[in-house]
């Protein structure tokens, strides 16, 4: 059986098999305590029968889940649980206009991840889904708080108009760019950009910039590409 580590902030915190692990407001693993938007208790890590899994225990938010090299991406909805099978397994979720992440280690681990899908000629292919220049500049946009922090913590997702400005485009070719990107990914089958049939998220900008992060979509290399 694995021991399991998780890293929040530099900050380590260890269990044997048979142990459990609680991150939020008021958990084992104080995630912020200033933050109004966040569960007391929102993620819970325990061991049953050889493995850990990973349960939100929380009533409205989400989190995602990616092994190490972002090859694999999973939404955890509130009451859903998934086993912690990889040796490097990353968590991010958003309460408020805050991005989180913490790392989660395994001693030992029989599977391995697979590889992300590389960049190639300005573009960068997810699965069936190419975007083009302006639309991953718009994603490194939003997830440039989170790509220039040292901590691996915490980060701000911008307001819209906040991120058009930055661009130096103006709030209706961002949002015709946002649109297009979160239909593209809906299509593909990335959940949390919906929020009903014919309608988006309100939240999908934090949705974009978790599953951009956790996917690798978009890398510190790519800061370079803002003005």
């Amino acid at each position: 059986m694995s021991t399991m580590t998780v890293d929040f902030c530099g900050e380590l915190y260890r269990r044997e098999p048979g142990g459990t692990l609680t991150l939020g407001r008021e958990a084992d693993v104080i995630i912020d305590d200033d933050n109004p938007f966040l569960h007391r208790v929102f993620l819970n890590l325990s061991e049953r029968q050889g493995l850990w899994w990973l349960t939100n225990v929380g009533s409205q938010l989400t989190a995602t889940v990616s092994d190490g090299n972002g090859g694999l991406q999973a939404w955890l909805a509130p009451g859903g649980a998934l086993p912690v099978v990889f040796a490097h397994t990353v968590v991010w979720f958003t309460a408020g206009s805050t991005t989180y992440e913490f790392e989660v280690f395994l001693d030992e681990s029989s599977y391995e991840p697979v590889e992300a899908v590389p960049a190639v000629d300005g573009t960068i292919t997810i699965g069936r889904v190419q975007l083009t220049p302006d639309q991953k500049l718009l994603i490194v946009a939003l997830c440039e708080n989170v790509l220039r922090r040292g901590d691996r913590g915490a980060g701000h997702v911008p307001q819209s108009g906040a991120a058009a400005q930055r661009l130096g485009w103006t709030i209706t070719k961002f949002n015709r760019k946002l649109d297009n990107v979160c239909e593209k990914l809906s299509e593909l089958g990335v959940r949390g950009l919906r929020g009903g049939p014919t309608k988006l998220a309100s939240s999908r900008k934090a949705r974009l910039v978790e599953y951009a992060m956790a996917a690798r979509v978009v890398t510190t290399d790519d800061l370079d590409l803002l003005p």
